[in-house]
């Protein structure tokens, strides 16, 4: 199913942050205008749809809800910025990338400012608890992310550090979405605990999905060139199992043993464990992980009232099991 489908109870409420999101662009310094038009396109829209329906089991204030799922797109929309700038990546979403255009300096100041937007727009909710939380996920972001930057070009690294970067790169913010939601509604503390965890074993399969996308997506359809995180000598699920698989010469191995190649050599590499991931089980041993955790997401909903927006919530699970870019 596609997403635009099974937002349908939210979509007029998702118009609402879209407008927020464009009165965002509205600034007096032309430049600023400038980069923010460029970079504040519409997405998926999955955090603050999961904002919106983590809110509707139980009272479901719109003028609480609106800035919050605001708040969580403009933190997405930050991280990109921010690593596109670290990556140095030239292409996002099919369109060249605020740091590949405008520089590295102006991307990272552009990604500062949109937090900051982002921490304003959480503000707007009055709620301790909720802006509290706001600033622990941005820490843990930025944690991730650091570790993420530690580990560049590292082969000896366990599954848990991994599992434990992603939960803190892109699994915190659904986390964030969720629990947001639950708080601003007023549900009782199980609930929260369960939408917290819903959307941290969603962002895990989220991110699973993501990488291994990296190895078998289509440009077109990623936005972006295939294998940009080996590029980066960034060890994903799919390259550990390759290794595993492979010990021996492996072009991961030789990628990340020698990360000062030519670039014409680099390309083979990453050219060649791509070929090998979409000739071995890897593909779909990522799938079977990335199932279990959209599993664990779907179960942790069965505390809740049986209500429209936990089929919605078990939908989005499968979207992300079989969604494309």
């Amino acid at each position: 199913m596609e997403l635009k489908a099974i937002y349908q109870s939210v979509e007029q409420d998702l118009a609402e942050v879209e407008s927020r999101i464009k009165s965002v662009t509205e600034v007096d310094c032309s430049g600023l205008a400038e980069l923010l038009k460029h970079i504040l396109l519409g997405g998926k829209a999955i955090r603050p749809a999961l904002t919106f329906l983590s809110a509707k089991f139980y009272k479901y204030d719109l003028d609480l809800l609106l800035p919050m799922a605001t708040s969580v797109e403009l933190m997405h929309t930050s991280t990109l910025v921010h690593d596109d700038a670290i990556d140095k990546s030239a292409m996002r979403r099919g369109r060249p990338t605020v740091n590949s255009l405008w520089g590295e300096d102006r991307a990272v100041l552009l990604g500062d400012y949109l937090f900051a937007k982002a921490g304003e727009f959480a503000a707007l909710t009055g709620n301790l608890r909720v802006i509290r939380l706001f600033s622990q996920t941005l820490q843990i972001i930025s944690s991730g992310e650091l570790k993420q930057t530690f580990d560049a070009f590292k082969l000896e690294q366990s599954r848990q550090r991994y599992f434990e970067r992603i939960t803190g790169k892109t699994a915190s913010l659904f986390s964030l979405s969720t629990q947001s939601g639950a708080i601003l509604s007023r549900v009782p503390e199980e609930s929260v605990r369960a939408l917290k965890d819903y959307g941290t074993n969603l962002g895990i399969a989220f991110q699973v999905v993501d990488d291994l996308l990296d190895f078998i997506g289509s440009e077109g359809e990623l936005g972006k060139p295939v294998g940009s995180d080996l590029a980066q000598g960034t060890l994903t699920l799919p390259a550990m199992l390759l290794l595993e698989q492979y010990p021996e010469e492996n072009p991961v191995r030789e990628l990340f043993n020698d990360p000062d190649m030519p670039e014409a050599a680099r390309q083979e590499k990453i050219k060649r464990a791509i070929d090998m991931v979409g000739n071995s089980s890897v593909e779909a041993e990522c799938y079977k992980v990335a199932s279990e955790y959209c599993d664990k997401a779907r179960r942790g909903l069965e505390s809740l009232p049986d209500k429209p927006a936990r089929k919605t919530l078990v939908a989005i699970a499968d979207f992300v099991l079989s969604r494309k870019n």
